[in-house]
């Protein structure tokens, strides 16, 4: 049977990570791609984690280069490529910068995996998400953004905490723009079974639903960079389901159309992932206070995409 390809561009503490927890999986073989200025650096990375092999038993090639020709024949390619915004810089500063980014990383991998189903990481994800689709004009449902997965990890991770039992036991959805702009649902989180709202009060429910929202930025504070082993892990959680078409139901950022009454819009909702890519949105019900914190979420999905879309050429 032939060993799926998984292309990570961007070597930097995600791309990286990706590719560890890839390997660890055995999810097939990986190319790991960075900017020529990059390339001694990224080759070093993709050595070092191929001599893990013997250690953890894996075998999987591992290439480090800056060649595009390398991602030739991809089956999913992973784009983590782009800045994080540095202080000062605007939001439409850094949606500037990472749209040329992602763009171009983007043009390239149209070119020589045409077939790939596309994983988007960088930030803003839900514009880059929009920004790679325009730029490979590949069929919407091999295109999809990475966030819900990380957000809901640290929801489930939170409320394991303040119950002390396993994360295993805690099922749970979210939906919406990744960060601040996520909607968790109570209504639809559970552990062992038993509704969430009947194991923590709600006062203390929406502590840990902020705690989950600002997730992001409580790392950064701690570490004075961004996180990169959760989202690693997340990313790879949504390749594994694409790659052994495990048809997964995860939150993910698809492409909305009349789903939702989105309108033509990569956001965060519930999808069905396998070989196919986004192969199914489910639509759940919502309250209407629910209903009202999604649509907001979209509405901050649009404005960013608009400011992309001012980019795009």
């Amino acid at each position: 049977m032939k060993r799926a390809k998984i292309t990570i561009i961007g070597a930097g503490n995600v791309g990286a990570s990706c590719a560890f927890w890839a390997v660890t999986k055995e999810l097939g073989d990986i190319v790991l791609l960075d900017i020529p200025d990059f390339a001694d650096k990224t080759a070093g990375k993709a050595l070092d984690l191929a001599q893990c092999g013997p250690v953890d038993r894996f075998d999987c090639k591992i290439t480090g280069t800056s060649d595009y020709a390398h991602a030739e024949g991809s089956d999913v390619v992973i784009i983590t490529a782009g800045i994080p915004r540095k202080p000062g810089m605007s939001r439409d500063d850094l949606i500037q910068t990472n749209v040329k980014i992602v763009g171009s990383v983007s043009e390239q991998i149209a070119r020589v995996a045409p077939q790939a189903v596309l994983i988007v990481v960088s930030n803003p994800l839900d514009a880059m998400v929009y920004t790679a689709w325009r730029k490979t004009d590949f069929p919407t449902n091999r295109v999809v953004g990475q966030a819900g997965c990380l957000d809901i990890a640290r929801y489930r991770t939170f409320i394991a905490m303040e119950l002390g039992c396993s994360v295993e036991d805690i099922s749970a959805l979210l939906m919406g723009g990744h960060g601040d702009d996520m909607v968790p649902l109570p209504s639809y989180t559970s552990v062992g079974g038993i509704p969430v709202t009947q194991l923590i009060p709600a006062d203390r429910l929406s502590e840990i639903i902020h705690r989950a929202k600002v997730g992001g930025g409580e790392i950064v504070k701690l570490m004075g960079t961004s996180a990169y082993y959760a989202p690693a892990a997340g990313t790879i959680q949504m390749a594994e389901a694409i790659i052994k078409d495990k048809k997964r139901i995860l939150p993910c950022a698809a492409f909305c159309d009349s789903e939702y009454g989105v309108g033509g819009y990569f956001v965060g909702v519930p999808c069905v992932l396998g070989a196919g890519g986004v192969e199914k949105i489910i639509e759940v019900e919502l309250s209407a206070d629910e209903r009202k914190l999604f649509d907001t979420s979209v509405s901050h999905v649009k404005e960013l995409v608009k400011v992309a879309d001012g980019f795009l050429s």
